[in-house]
């Protein structure tokens, strides 16, 4: 947790170590890989393909709401809200190492735009944190809500085969419901129209270039 007593450049350090560390850096997960004791089934090319551009969507995925999250402690205004905002973001963590080891099975790589997906979900955290923990949190429920329906598309078109990425992205499917849960119960806001169906739009964009680049 960032201690109030830091002063802004103290602060500014910290939040670009975070940065250079999702988008570029390796962070190491705290719990263990779901996918470690099961057996690697081969894909033919399309199908390597295809399960590599659904697992570079989800690392971008975790690139985002490290920033979203990131970017809404920085500014909260309660450290209980800040402290419940840091233990999700430790769980985006493991998501994120999760999915570049996949990526990295699958002889793939990241998203080329990750700098930008990670400033943009920052600013909209911190923009959203500036009206309040109650939006904030908010902010947390819709996003979660929207990456549980996306990771429910994912497990129904991944190739039957790839029970590696399954794996994966069940234990991240039941995490994300579980943080969207934890910022309810926190007295998240109900966010209203058009935001939800704004957030919907970028999230659809990030995944179609995402899938290829």
């Amino acid at each position: 947790m960032i201690s109030r007593s830091l002063s802004p450049a103290d602060r500014f350090l910290v939040e670009t170590q975070r940065a250079l560390e999702t988008v570029f850096g390796q962070p190491p997960a705290s719990r263990p890989n779901p996918a470690a004791d099961t057996p690697e089934v081969e894909l033919d090319a399309a199908e390597r393909r295809h399960a590599a551009g659904l697992m570079r969507i989800n690392h971008v995925g975790e690139v985002c709401a490290q920033g979203l999250y990131f970017g809404q402690a920085a500014v909260a205004r309660d450290d209980e809200t800040r402290t419940h905002l840091l233990a999700a973001a430790q769980e985006e963590t493991d998501h994120l190492a999760w999915c570049a080891d996949r990526l990295r099975e699958l002889h793939s790589r990241p998203s080329l735009f990750n700098p930008l997906w990670y400033s943009g979900s920052y600013a909209l955290g911190a923009l959203a944190g500036l009206r309040g923990d109650g939006w904030s949190l908010g902010f947390v429920v819709e996003t979660e809500r929207q990456v549980e329906a996306h990771l429910d598309e994912h497990l129904q078109t991944l190739p039957e085969a790839d029970l590696r990425s399954r794996d994966i992205l069940q234990v991240m499917k039941a995490d994300e419901a579980r943080h969207a849960d934890h910022a309810e119960q926190a007295g998240a806001r109900r966010l209203p129209q058009p935001i939800p169906s704004l957030m919907a739009a970028a999230s659809k964009f990030m995944k179609t270039v995402a899938y290829r680049l």
